[in-house]
């Protein structure tokens, strides 16, 4: 199964590689442009990899006392360079031998820090002399000289560009965030971005845009316009005032046939599409399209008119699988759902077959779910798919009954149980089984992909029981993340902090300043600048002012024709002591010939020390980033809630090498090789889960 010789020439025919002997970069988001997360260096092997010792350390600096900052970056190695980025976005250049800095550049030395964001790598393009490494920071793309870290001030507006301008509508006041680096394909470089999932948001159209001046080249509408392929898909207004269907996670690109392929996520709002009628194509869509114009080449959508933010949440693969003896170019998917799906990368044929299956009708106001959704037939899902009494974790006799009460209260689970006020339940969750970490592919056709199993529950509300116009926009704006009681929540692991009277006065913010940071954004939060004065008053009266004060008119709210639902937060399910409302395991491994549809082998991922104490075999824990698999035979991976580094054999699943990090690497390692030795490097910005924030970059190495 492991790349040896036998599959050289395969591997020539689809992946890029180094020369024999020279040392090798990770020149490219998740390893190429096929996101393969999979290098050639083979010095690592089964038998050696238990005498990894830490290399060096580089501590970024940044990592927030609060808990909150993250790091969820895939480093680049290009000639002995490492570049990367730290939790306050700060980017830097390393020898990648030894890990001392080399440059550092700040994009706010001039102004002030956004709100929120991630950055999850780089891009980078060369042309004899001409090299740049361009990356995302809030909703600009900058270009940077790889040498120096000094901005290329010929690119767009000064080193940088604005991606709220030139989406066919006005999205100045809308958050847009470009979290994830775009593709390289000649000298053009394809991007999308991280939308508001409430409304509005702003449309996640994809676009190119010329590497040397930042001029916008093409721009395919994800949102169909009139007279577009799929607009008939939408209400007929739909392309003026909807928004999402946006590529978050990153593109892969087939250099030689110049296809790039795109990955949407869901329309907003994520669980309320009563404006949004039909089956809305683009979104939760695999696009292939024409790299150097943006024409639909062919399209596949995995959910129709989403009603479980079920985005497709990490690049496509793109692999070689045999069939029949002979090898087809092939393109795999894998969903939140768990589930991969794989294509004929040139003609979107399915390779396995894929039903279509009916699924219940919503009982919302104004909603209408798709009658039916697809599923492939093979491979098996990598996740669980129904909550059923029988799976309700017994672990712990004391908390049984409160999941038990729980699980009657709620709608009975299966797939694609539309959203309700009585509370439905999401399994996999929201952060999906497969997440943005991305997973790992060999030459010989073997998909490696990490997976979550966790339940959580979605709780709708009509906003329009709100007494005042404040909780009215309070429970449509506010509610999903700050919890409908403003006791906070938690979003993909990160604390969302309560908004009760007392917890904004403990943090000396009054009237004001509340008002200041609605219209601005904070931390995490986006700017709700593009509220109307009323709404922006009532809200923050609602907050901050005693309720009966608030002032009435008999003026509707310009939110009132936005939207009908909202939702009380993304709710995990878990006992009172913390633990998952689910039988373990709750985190695995998994190994999936595409070839035949086959598993390989599965494992649990990560272990609780104080389940472990008490003799109960490994769980798995909640898990963010990916695998990186080499030739060597050896899979790395981090991502665990129990916040250590580890190293598989690919062919039998069985655990090797673990290492404690400084803090939860939730982020994609990357290998690459610096004077004949090799090395794999994780970021560790914890700051998930309830664990704690770090800024430290780890590479390990064998002993000389």
């Amino acid at each position: 199964m492991l790349a040896s010789s036998k599959y050289v020439f395969g591997f020539l025919l689809f992946y890029t590689v180094s020369l024999a002997g020279a040392d090798q970069d990770w020149p490219v988001y998740l390893g190429d442009k096929s996101s393969s997360q999979y290098s050639t260096l083979d010095q690592i092997t089964p038998e050696n990899v238990d005498k990894l010792e830490v290399a060096w350390t580089y501590n970024s600096g940044g990592a927030r006392a609060d808990n909150r900052s993250e790091i969820q970056c895939n480093p680049l190695v290009i000639d002995g360079v490492l570049f990367g980025s730290s939790p306050e976005l700060i980017v830097f250049a390393l020898n990648a031998a030894n890990g001392q800095e080399l440059w550092r550049f700040n994009p706010f030395a001039t102004e002030p820090s956004p709100p929120g964001g991630k950055n999850r790598g780089f891009a980078y393009w060369s042309e004899g002399e001409d090299k740049r490494l361009l990356f995302g920071v809030a909703n600009h793309l900058y270009a940077i000289n790889p040498a120096t870290g000094k901005v290329i001030p010929s690119f767009g507006n000064k080193g940088r560009i604005d991606l709220k301008e030139g989406l066919g509508r006005d999205a100045s006041h809308l958050s847009y965030m470009a979290n994830s680096p775009g593709v390289i394909f000649e000298d053009l470089i394809i991007i999308g971005g991280r939308l508001n999932e409430a409304l509005p948001a702003a449309p996640g159209h994809i676009r190119a845009y010329n590497v040397r001046t930042g001029e916008q080249v093409w721009r395919f509408n994800t949102i169909p316009h009139p007279g577009e392929y799929g607009y008939e898909t939408w209400p007929n207004d739909a392309w003026q005032r909807s928004g999402g269907a946006n590529v978050w996670t990153g593109m892969t690109v087939d250099e030689s046939r110049g296809l790039v392929y795109c990955p949407t996520g869901s329309a907003s709002a994520d669980f309320y599409g009563g404006d949004r009628l039909g089956q809305n194509l683009f979104a939760n869509t695999l696009l292939c399209l024409d790299a150097r114009t943006g024409k639909r080449v062919w399209h596949y959508q995995f959910v129709h008119h989403d009603l479980w933010d079920r985005d497709l949440p990490s690049p496509p693969n793109l692999l070689p699988v045999r069939r029949n003896g002979r090898a087809i170019p092939a393109v795999s998917q894998s969903t939140k759902s768990g589930h991969v799906f794989l294509f004929n990368r040139l003609t979107g044929e399915p390779l396995f077959p894929i039903e279509e299956r009916a699924y219940p009708s919503s009982d919302l106001a104004g909603e209408s779910a798709w009658p039916t959704q697809p599923l492939p037939t093979k491979p098996a899902p990598f996740a669980r798919q129904v909550f059923s009494y029988d799976i309700i974790n017994n672990l712990f006799p004391e908390t049984l009954a409160e999941l038990q009460n729980q699980f009657v209260r709620v709608r009975p689970h299966i797939p694609f149980t539309p959203p309700s006020e009585q509370g439905t339940i999401i399994f996999p969750g929201f952060d999906g089984a497969a997440e943005w970490g991305g997973q790992a592919t060999s030459p010989d056709g073997v998909l490696y992909v990490n997976s979550n199993e966790m339940p959580w529950i979605l709780t709708m509300i009509n906003t329009a029981s709100g007494s005042t116009n404040g909780e009215r926009v309070y429970l449509q704006m506010c509610a999903a993340c700050h919890g409908q009681d403003r006791l906070g929540t938690q979003i993909q692991g990160t604390l969302v902090p309560p908004l009760t009277r007392d917890k904004l006065s403990e943090k000396g913010l009054g009237l004001s300043e509340v008002t200041e940071k609605i219209q601005k954004g904070a931390g995490i939060m986006p700017s709700f600048g593009f509220l109307s004065e009323k709404d922006l008053t009532a809200v923050s009266n609602y907050l901050m002012v005693d309720w009966d004060s608030e002032k009435e008119t008999d003026d509707p709210s310009p939110l009132d024709a936005v939207v009908t639902y909202g939702h009380t937060g993304y709710n995990r399910w878990q006992d009172s002591n913390g633990y998952p409302a689910v039988k373990p395991p709750w985190g695995t491994l998994n190994a999936i010939d595409l070839n035949t549809g086959e598993y390989l082998w599965k494992t649990t991922l990560g272990e609780i020390e104080e389940l472990k104490k008490l003799g109960i075999p490994p769980t798995g824990t909640e898990n963010y980033g990916g695998p990186v698999v080499t030739a060597g035979g050896v899979l790395f991976i981090a991502a665990s809630l129990d916040e250590n580094f580890r190293a598989f054999d690919m062919s039998t699943g069985t655990e090797l090498f673990k290492s404690k990090l400084p803090a939860a690497g939730y982020a994609t390692p990357a290998t690459y090789s610096v004077d004949g030795k090799q090395y794999v490097v994780i970021a560790c910005g914890g700051g998930k889960l309830g664990t704690d924030s770090g800024d430290a970059y780890v590479a390990f190495a064998l002993p000389d």
